[in-house]
């Protein structure tokens, strides 16, 4: 199967979306499918590489962090994206298109289906969504509404990674029968852990809602004599070192690691307790990864962190310092429980959101939709593992 994928996302730009993006792609190529990826250059990237068996193509665009993109930024991806999107047409045959992001990449799936006819899916992140990320796009969102509603309805399907991102999405009006739920995936490589004191973990972008100035605030109220590590970069990080520095909370912040960096997996490996308190999320990618390392995690109830971890998490309110306080207390005053935290995390991790599983999802849905034959869609094996789904002018 050829497949034409979009994401103004891919490593090492980006964050959860990026890698999603990238584990998605290399278990297509993996199962025997042709991925070309069209993708935003930064720096010195390659114009074209490629990466575990994807054809990358990086279009210059107006990007100034690796972290964060402006919706201005983004346009100038999709405008530079229209000349390359034409010429792999020109060359190649695709059976679908999988824009990641409603916006911008939905943008240029509706404009190829437009002059092509080739249909598209669009996986649903969470800031692409109106009312997940008020704090940053809310203004865009309300200046493209019109854009992103066109995207939607000339989608074949709307795939969201959690029933919470998949609500908002209805909650735009959108068709109950557009939208599919399939989880986000990991390659789940073997970590060996070697921490067995406490050490506190935190791994995110840094935004308002990500809730980290919540575990600086239980820290301060209540401070424990054990490690604390914040890594991540964006625009909430001044904030967060001012906090810390003025209530004298004792962290180290990281700033920016690369996904695959020896220091991360060694913060994952040494570390056994991971705090992630956001206050709304998608389908988070660093809770798979700390599911991996087998730690004891604390997130939140009522977003997309609990359909992630399940059982195997102490869950908290958001934008609650005194129960972060008092899960804390628990994890390091209970040694065995705190093992047996990250045990049931790691085998929910391997039972459930294995990429193998995941891509399974996703090539069925491709052949409820492509330009292939009736008979390919039902050659596919039933995908085990991963939970069930419910059932411009730039081309011209």
């Amino acid at each position: 199967m050829r497949i034409l994928m979009t994401s103004y996302e891919f490593p090492p730009l980006g964050g959860g979306g990026a890698a999603v993006v990238a584990g998605l792609s290399r278990e297509l190529v993996a199962k025997g499918h042709d991925v070309d990826l069209v993708t935003m250059r930064f720096q010195g990237n390659p114009t074209h590489e490629i990466v575990d068996g994807v054809q990358v193509h990086r279009v210059p665009c107006w990007r100034r962090f690796k972290h964060v993109c402006s919706a201005p930024e983004a346009l100038t991806y999709v405008v530079a994206a229209g000349p390359v999107v034409r010429k792999l047409l020109s060359s190649k045959r695709f059976d679908i298109v999988h824009s990641h992001f409603i916006l911008p990449d939905g943008i240029l799936a509706w404009q190829i289906r437009r002059k092509t006819g080739i249909p598209y899916v669009v996986t649903a992140h969470g800031t692409d969504v109106p009312g997940f990320n008020p704090h940053r796009v809310r203004v865009a969102h309300r200046l493209l509404r019109p854009v992103w509603h066109m995207v939607v309805r000339s989608a074949n399907r709307i795939i969201s990674p959690s029933g919470v991102l998949e609500q908002l999405v209805h909650a735009q009006g959108t068709d109950s029968g557009k939208t599919l739920v399939i989880p986000n995936g990991l390659e789940v490589g073997e970590y060996t852990p070697h921490g067995t004191a406490p050490k506190v973990l935190v791994v995110t972008r840094m935004l308002e809602r990500k809730g980290v100035q919540f575990l600086l605030e239980s820290l301060a109220q209540s401070p424990i004599a054990h490690e604390v590590n914040i890594v991540g970069e964006g625009p909430y990080l001044p904030e967060l070192r001012n906090q810390a520095a003025a209530s004298g909370v004792r962290v180290k912040f990281w700033g920016w690691l690369e996904n695959r960096s020896p220091q991360l997996r060694d913060l994952y490996e040494s570390s056994t307790i991971f705090v992630f308190p956001s206050e709304a999320e998608n389908f988070p990618i660093v809770l798979l990864e700390a599911m991996a390392a087998r730690l004891a995690i604390i997130t939140t109830a009522g977003t997309g962190c609990a359909e992630v971890v399940g059982d195997a998490a102490l869950l908290v309110p958001p934008k609650d310092p005194q129960a972060i306080t008092q899960a804390l207390k628990r994890l390091i005053e209970e040694p065995d429980f705190r093992r047996s935290l990250g045990v049931a995390a790691r085998r929910r991790i391997e039972d459930k959101f294995t990429w193998s599983a995941v891509a399974g999802l996703y090539l069925e849905e491709y052949a409820r939709h492509s330009t292939r034959s009736d008979d390919w869609a039902a050659s596919l094996p039933a995908s085990r593992g991963a939970p069930r789904p419910r059932d411009s002018m730039l081309f011209d």
